[in-house]
């Protein structure tokens, strides 16, 4: 935790009136952002996959963006889209 708090206050004064965003910016700059943006395209495709198997795409993408892997539960706990049959011409 010392090591976190050395990185973060690295270069700020904590007597300034802009010290908080000093050391949020520290702190956002650790973030493996490349890393959580791949990640998360993973959770949308798989459930993108799972939203199509069910008959519900949209949903399934909107629930992987919100919540990632645990939208992929709720998109699996939906029940799957009843679609009536054509209807003959």
């Amino acid at each position: 935790m010392d090591e976190l708090l050395a990185k973060a206050t690295q270069g700020v004064d904590p007597d300034s009136p802009g010290a908080f965003i000093h050391i949020f910016l520290n702190l956002m700059n650790m973030i493996p952002w490349v890393a959580l943006f791949w990640w998360n395209l993973g959770f949308i495709a798989v459930g993108a996959l799972l939203g199509w198997w069910r008959g519900r795409l949209l949903t399934g993408i909107v629930w992987a963006l919100v919540l990632g892997p645990i939208g992929w539960i709720v998109v699996l706990a939906a029940p799957k889209s009843a679609r009536p049959p054509p209807l003959p011409r």
